[in-house]
C-alpha cells in the first residue's frame, strides 16, 4: 500500500510479492486506461464497456475463483487490493467488477450445474459476456425475503413474473441471476438470458450518484425457461445472502481505495495551495483534518487486511463482513467530505476527484445492506437478540 497511498502502519510488509504485483497491475490499469475516461463518462452517465475485455484479460473478475471457474485463483487479500484500486478510480468501475465476480460468477460456481458453469463462467471471467444480479425490488430492499417476484412450475418449465430495481449492468448484461419465490414460498435462483421473450431491462436515468455505471430495472413478464436454467444446488434466502457476503467483502476494500484517493488529493492540494503567504497544509486546522483522515484510513486498512486473511483461512463470518462494510463506508463518506472541504471552491469541479467519490459513496453507503441493517446484524450477533423481527 505504501506506493499507492498512506501506509502509516507498514501494512505493505504483511503482503506477499504476488499481492503487491497484483495491486500494482490494477493501479497501473486504472491510471492509464480508466482515469483519462472517467470525467467524460461520469458527465454522460455511461460506462466504458470497451474496457470490460481488458478487465477480463487482467483477471480482475471472479479473481478468487479457481481458473476452471473463470477466475485467477488469487488470494482474497489480493482480490481486495484489486477492488481497492478499481474504486480508487471510481465506484462504478469497482461495482462492475464486484457484480460480475461476486454476484454472478460466484453463484454459478457455488450453486450451478456443470452445464451452467461450462456455458457461462469462462466468458464471464474473460469479460466477453456480462452478467447482472436481480434481488432488490421496487418495494423490497432490506427485506429481501419479502420479494414479490414469483416463479411457477409448468411441466418441465418455470414461468417467472416480477420486477427488480437498481440492478447494476442490467441493460448491458447477457445473463441475469434472478431470485424468485415459488408457490411454496421457497426462494430459487435462475439464469435468464437477457434476450428471451418477456424479459426487458430498461435503464434507470436521473442518477446524481454512480453516474459512470449502468443501473437498470429488470422486468419479467411471463418469462418461460426450462428447469435447466434453475440453479440446482441452492434454495432459500441463504443463496442470495451468501452472494451479498462476497460482494460486501469487496466493498469494504473498495471504500478504502476511494478514501485514499480523496486523502492523497487533499494532501497534495494543501501543500500547493497558498493562503496568507504559506501553504494551507501549514495551518493547524488543516493538519488536524489530515491527521483524522489518515487515522480513519489506517484503521480501515488494518480491518480489511485482517478480514482478508480470515477469509483466506476459511474463518470469516458474515457478521465480520457487515462490520467492515459498515465502518468503511462511513469512513470513506466522512473523508470524501473533509477532502472536498480542504479543496475549497475548486473541490466542486471535475478537476478533482473527491466530489465524484463523495456522490458515489452515497450509493455504496446504502446498497448491499444499509448502514442501519449492518448495525442490526452486528447487534444481533453480540446480544443474541434480533432487533428487526
Amino acid at each position: 500500500m505504501k506506493n499507492f497511498g498512506p501506509d502509516f502502519y507498514n501494512i505493505t510488509d504483511l503482503l506477499t510479492d504476488e499481492e503487491l504485483l497484483i495491486q500494482k497491475t490494477a493501479y497501473d490499469f486504472v491510471q492509464t486506461e480508466f482515469i483519462p475516461l472517467i470525467n467524460e463518462h461520469y458527465e454522460k452517465a455511461t460506462f466504458p464497456t470497451e474496457l470490460v475485455p481488458k478487465l477480463g484479460e487482467l483477471g480482475f473478475m471472479g479473481s478468487v475463483l479457481p481458473e476452471e471457474s473463470g477466475g485467477a485463483g488469487i488470494s482474497n487479500v489480493a482480490y481486495g487490493l484489486v477492488l481497492h484500486e478499481l474504486e480508487r478510480g471510481d465506484s462504478g468501475l469497482r461495482s462492475f467488477a464486484s457484480v460480475q465476480g461476486a454476484l454472478v460468477m460466484y453463484p454459478i460456481h457455488a450453486f450451478g450445474s456443470d452445464e451452467q458453469k461450462a456455458k457461462w463462467l469462462p466468458d464471464l471471467g474473460a469479460g466477453t459476456k456480462i452478467g447482472c444480479f436481480g434481488l432488490t425490488e421496487p418495494n423490497f430492499g432490506s427485506n429481501a425475503g419479502g420479494m414479490a417476484t414469483y416463479c411457477k412450475q409448468d411441466g418441465d418449465d418455470w414461468i417467472i413474473n416480477g420486477n427488480k430495481m437498481w440492478i447494476t449492468n442490467g441493460s448491458v448484461a447477457d445473463v441475469a441471476v434472478v431470485w424468485a419465490k415459488d408457490e411454496d414460498g421457497i426462494i430459487r435462483g435462475f439464469l435468464l438470458e437477457t434476450g428471451m421473450a418477456g424479459f426487458s431491462a430498461p435503464q434507470q436515468h436521473g442518477k446524481l450518484s454512480l453516474r459512470a455505471s449502468v443501473t437498470s430495472e429488470l422486468v419479467m413478464d411471463n418469462v418461460r425457461v426450462s428447469d435447466s436454467a434453475r440453479l440446482p444446488n441452492i434454495e432459500g434466502l441463504k443463496g442470495p445472502l451468501s452472494c451479498l457476503t462476497q460482494a460486501r467483502y469487496g466493498i469494504a476494500w473498495g471504500m478504502v481505495g476511494a478514501a485514499v484517493d480523496c486523502y492523497n488529493t487533499a494532501l497534495e492540494y494543501s501543500k500547493d495551495r497558498k493562503q496568507f503567504s504559506k501553504p494551507i497544509a501549514g495551518y493547524q486546522l488543516t493538519q488536524e483534518k489530515l491527521t483524522d483522515m489518515l487515522t480513519r484510513i489506517t484503521e480501515a486498512q488494518l480491518l480489511v487486511y485482517r478480514l482478508g486473511r480470515l477469509k483466506d483461512e476459511g474463518k470469516m463470518t458474515f457478521q465480520q463482513v457487515s462490520l467492515a462494510k459498515r465502518n468503511n463506508c462511513s469512513m470513506a463518506r466522512d473523508i470524501a467530505r473533509m477532502a472536498r472541504g480542504i479543496l475549497g471552491a475548486n473541490g466542486i469541479t471535475e478537476d478533482y476527484s473527491p466530489i465524484r467519490h463523495m456522490a458515489n459513496i452515497e450509493s455504496v453507503y446504502t446498497y448491499e445492506g444499509t448502514h442501519e441493517m449492518h448495525t442490526l446484524i452486528i447487534g444481533e450477533d453480540i446480544t443474541g437478540i434480533a432487533a428487526f423481527e
